[in-house]
């Protein structure tokens, strides 16, 4: 959802499909999701198969794309989730004085932060960590876990049972 989103340009680099659509030509959620889906299908990302990544994106999706991509669509949230979801993760976990943080990548689903747990990774959290300092150790969790989890799922080693994701296979 954003233009100059770092990832989009990594993406690029790697021969990996990559697609920017403008917010601002939507009136609503679901239309704003609409234009979505429709630009997936346009790159042959269709519901049946592939798998749609979010990486910095800041929106919520409506249930007009999560259900079209009912566990296809990953996240990374930089907190051990169920704790600290939505916005300010790091700033919510040093308010509570939690002593670990971390990461966590999931399956989208219509609540906010609230999908099936594919991996998390965990961070000890600082005496005077600020939450730039907590923000940064956590990211380079996000890198090393967020490319397992599509390696895991490309590999089609992940399988949904409720709410629990097992690994299987080596």
């Amino acid at each position: 959802d954003k233009r100059d989103a770092k990832a989009l340009d990594t993406a690029r680099r790697h021969a990996i499909d990559a697609i920017w659509v403008d917010p601002a030509l939507a009136s609503t959620k679901e239309e704003y999701d609409e234009m979505l889906l429709a630009a997936l299908e346009e790159m042959g990302v269709t519901p049946g198969g592939g798998l749609v990544a979010l990486s910095g994106f800041m929106r919520i999706l409506s249930p007009v794309l999560v259900n079209a991509f009912r566990n296809r669509i990953m996240n990374i949230h930089p907190a051990l989730l169920p704790s600290f979801p939505g916005l300010n993760a790091q700033e919510q976990a040093l308010r509570y004085g939690a002593k670990v943080s971390g990461c966590t990548v999931h399956f989208v689903v219509p609540e906010v932060d609230s999908g099936p747990i594919i991996l998390q990774s965990a961070v000890k959290v600082e005496e005077r960590d600020t939450p730039e300092s907590l923000s940064a150790r956590i990211l380079k969790h996000e890198h090393r876990i967020y490319p397992l989890a599509i390696k895991l799922f490309a590999e089609g080693r992940l399988k949904i049972e409720g709410r629990r994701v097992a690994i299987i296979g080596k």
